[in-house]
């Protein structure tokens, strides 16, 4: 069974709300520190402040690009991410063109993501693809999957968590099944609790992208005592 620590450092700590303001960033900073998560998940604006609340922590600092909608062109994603990394981000998740994604433009995509990628990998940092899976048929999630394994994105992630539906061990497994090794997966929305959690790191994520990570490591623990 996966040990503490080791779930721990898969969770993106994530406050991405409208109103989230300097002491919820401080809190969000100050919670990863505390339980040992791998990375905070925000915006792009507060990337400089919580850079400078973990300069002493190994939790790394991750900027939402082209978040939720992935309606930006793929020169505001890369000027996106390069502000980012010159502002402490570590890592970058960002949206693809949905819509460029449902017209069967995979030439696009793949541009999108080789631009995007390119920028973050010259810069250092892991770039992560979030696809939005809930607006996707399985023939598309496999479409931007096999672009990842030729582009090679660190991650590709099932969700924002601003759509209609979040991950899925079902959606997690596929697109684990089409990257195999080459590339990780990461599920994100909905998950709020252990049991999802596990089923997530089953079906093969190596990372979870949620809002609930202390709630899933307390969790974890009392788990732990009753055994």
């Amino acid at each position: 069974m996966i040990k503490l620590k080791d779930l721990a450092n898969m969770v993106d700590h994530t406050l991405l709300k409208a109103d989230a303001t300097k002491s919820g960033f401080e809190q969000l900073c100050k919670e990863a520190n505390d339980f040992g998560f791998k990375m905070v998940a925000i915006n792009s604006y507060p990337v400089a402040l919580c850079r400078d609340f973990l300069k002493d922590s190994e939790v790394h600092v991750g900027a939402a690009i082209g978040f939720p909608l992935g309606q930006t062109t793929i020169e505001t994603k890369v000027f996106e991410v390069k502000d980012a990394i010159k502002n402490g981000a570590d890592e970058i998740d960002y949206v693809i063109n949905i819509g460029k994604l449902k017209e069967g433009d995979i030439e696009y995509i793949r541009e999108e993501m080789q631009a995007i990628v390119n920028a973050a990998h010259e810069g250092g940092i892991i770039s992560k693809v979030i696809l939005e899976n809930c607006y996707l048929t399985d023939e598309e999630k496999v479409a931007v999957c096999e672009i990842a394994k030729e582009v090679k994105p660190d991650f590709v992630k099932t969700s924002t968590g601003f759509g209609t539906g979040g991950a899925t061990v079902e959606d997690v497994a596929l697109m684990k099944k089409v990257v195999g090794d080459e590339v990780k997966v990461k599920a994100a929305g909905g998950i709020r609790d252990l049991a999802t959690a596990l089923k997530m790191v089953e079906a093969g994520a190596e990372r979870l992208g949620t809002s609930s990570g202390i709630k899933i490591v307390e969790e974890y623990k009392k788990l732990q005592g009753a055994g």
